[in-house]
C-alpha cells in the first residue's frame, strides 16, 4: 500500500487494492485480552457448537478493526479516519488448524467531500461470503 495518499491524487471510483488479514485461534486470544471480551463462542469449540455456531468464530469487532486497520494501512499516518461504520451480516469462523481463516478487504473511493475528506466503500468477505455491509469510511487526508 501507498506510503501517504493525498487529496489531490485521489479520484472517485478508485479501487483500494485487496488486502488479506489472517485470524487464527491465537489472534482471537489475544483479541480476548486486549478487549476484555472472553466469551466463550471466540476461544471454545464445544460451547460454540453447543449454541449451534459452525465452530469457534471471530468477535464482530476485532472484523472491524481489520476493516479500520485496512483503511489507515491505505490513507498513510497523515491521514485522518472522521467516520467509520458497518453492520455485521455474517460470522467469521476460524477452525482449529494452522491456517484459520482469512478476511479479505477491498474498497473503492465512492465520494470527494469538502475538508480534503474522501468517503470509501469496504468489502470485507471470508470464504467467499461478505461479512461486514454498509461499511463506511471517511477519511482527511492531506
Amino acid at each position: 500500500m501507498s506510503d501517504q495518499v493525498t487529496y489531490r491524487e485521489v479520484e472517485v471510483g478508485a479501487e483500494l487494492p485487496t488486502v488479506s488479514y489472517p485470524v487464527t485461534r491465537l489472534s482471537l486470544v489475544k483479541y480476548c485480552g486486549a478487549s476484555g471480551d472472553f466469551n466463550v463462542i471466540h476461544w471454545n469449540e464445544r460451547i460454540a457448537k453447543a449454541v449451534g455456531l459452525p465452530d469457534v468464530i471471530a468477535h464482530g469487532m476485532f472484523t472491524m478493526a481489520q476493516a479500520g486497520r485496512f483503511v489507515t494501512d491505505w490513507a498513510g499516518p497523515q491521514a485522518l479516519v472522521t467516520e467509520f461504520g458497518v453492520r455485521f451480516s455474517a460470522v467469521v469462523v476460524v477452525p482449529d488448524d494452522d491456517r484459520g481463516a482469512e478476511i479479505a478487504l477491498s474498497g473503492q473511493v465512492t465520494e470527494k467531500l469538502a475538508g480534503n475528506r474522501v468517503a470509501i466503500a469496504l468489502t470485507a468477505t471470508c470464504a467467499g461470503e461478505k461479512v461486514l455491509t454498509r461499511a463506511r469510511a471517511v477519511v482527511k487526508l492531506p
